[in-house]
């Protein structure tokens, strides 16, 4: 499986470089580098980012370097600064962020995927949540939004 599979890297960045035309419009009419930031955030990143946890993990390497050469070419004309990550610091914070969302909340739907961790008589390194590892079956893939954020978040 690939990032193919569920979302057209190449027409998502047809779709964000459709953005970028209506940003220079904005740009020839005026509008200031801080906001040329928020609206580039606001837009592209947005769209880049949208349901990314879901998606990320099937992306290839040569995905992920189409969207880094892509975030690297706004940078270079100027609508976006200099600090915006890299694609995949982008995903590793959105899938931070949809991991905590989900510790915090009881009620969350993908919180009985995440079982009570139990107690052992072992001294193990403690791990940065307090949830119990999925039983490792055939079908365990790093594609997995669950086993990559446990996995993750022991080290």
């Amino acid at each position: 499986m690939t990032a193919a599979d569920h979302v057209s890297v190449s027409s998502l960045l047809t779709s964000c470089s459709r953005l970028l035309y209506a940003l220079r419009v904005m740009r020839n009419h005026g509008i200031t580098a801080a906001s040329m930031n928020d609206v580039f955030k606001a837009t592209v990143i947005a769209k880049l980012m949208y349901c990314a946890p879901a998606w990320a993990g099937f992306t290839s390497a040569a995905d992920r370097a189409k969207l880094n050469a892509f975030l690297r070419r706004c940078q270079r004309l100027g609508y976006c600064s200099q600090e915006v990550p890299a694609i995949t610091d982008l995903f590793d914070s959105a899938d931070d962020a949809l991991f905590d969302s989900i510790l915090k909340n009881s009620d969350h739907v993908m919180q009985p995927y995440l079982p009570e961790r139990t107690q052992s008589q072992y001294n193990l390194r403690a791990k940065a949540h307090s949830k119990e590892l999925i039983t490792k079956t055939a079908q365990l893939t790093d594609n997995d939004y669950l086993v990559r954020m446990l996995y993750k978040n022991i080290y």
